[in-house]
């Protein structure tokens, strides 16, 4: 029962983020942290199932051309050297806890946002550097916590008017494949690459992987999923500052 209940979450998280070119890693850790995973299993687990959610989403998002190479470059260049730094380096579980429940705050107040649409000749076009330092300062907090940092850059897009929403999915998607990636680097080099048996997880994260984005690509995810899952973040958060308080 409570391994069904697991992957239905996983599914469900999967679904949800992927609609939006997230692969969901928050929402994985909100879940694991639920069935009392251990920290860094859970966190690493997170970084696979990331891997292979944001992947499909990239491929269906810029498949359908919403990819924006000019906006995506610079903030790759500086978030993925972070990110391979934040999964190297150890951190202590008071400190990972706290960080963790920050981000599920921020991950459930990310899907609680409404999604305001800039048309493409409203957008804005920042500094290369600028979206560089963005980039390295969420692609450290993804490698410590476990996480893409999509739930962190998405709304940074939207709300400087950088990137539409679609344009967003796309940049977001490739953001957190490759600072997933490089956070598994990290802890691999580092010793740290804890996992236990991923396969229901991983069956379950394709699929929904792959139902969300395709279906995004032409529509928006369900607004009631999206406050669902903004509860469980919730739930976990308090979990992680209880924990921290203990």
């Amino acid at each position: 029962m409570e391994t069904t209940a697991l992957t239905l979450l996983i599914l469900l998280v999967a679904i949800l983020y992927s609609s939006v070119g997230h692969g969901g890693a928050s929402g994985y850790l909100a879940v694991l942290s639920l069935f009392a995973f251990p920290a860094k299993e859970a966190s690493t687990t997170a970084l696979v199932l990331n891997v292979i959610v944001s992947g499909i989403a990239f491929c269906n998002f810029t498949g359908a051309g919403f990819l924006n190479r000019k906006t995506a470059l610079p903030f790759l260049l500086g978030s993925v050297p972070a990110a391979f730094l934040g999964g190297y380096f150890p951190i202590h579980q008071a400190v990972f806890d706290g960080l963790l429940a920050c981000a599920f705050v921020a991950a459930a107040f990310r899907m609680l946002l409404p999604l305001n649409e800039t048309p493409v000749d409203k957008l804005k076009s920042p500094k290369s550097l600028i979206l560089s330092m963005i980039g390295a300062s969420i692609g450290a907090l993804s490698g410590v916590v476990g996480i893409g940092g999509g739930v962190i850059l998405s709304p940074v897009l939207l709300f400087f008017r950088w990137a539409t929403i679609k344009q967003t999915a796309a940049i977001a998607a490739l953001f957190i494949l490759a600072n997933s990636l490089a956070g598994l680097v990290g802890r691999l080099v580092s010793g740290q690459l804890l996992l236990g048996n991923l396969t229901p997880m991983i069956a379950v994260a394709i699929l929904g992987g792959w139902l969300g984005s395709s279906n995004a690509a032409k529509r928006f995810a369900p607004v009631q999923i999206k406050y669902l899952l903004a509860i469980v973040l919730l739930i976990a958060a308090i979990r992680g500052v209880t924990r921290i308080i203990q």
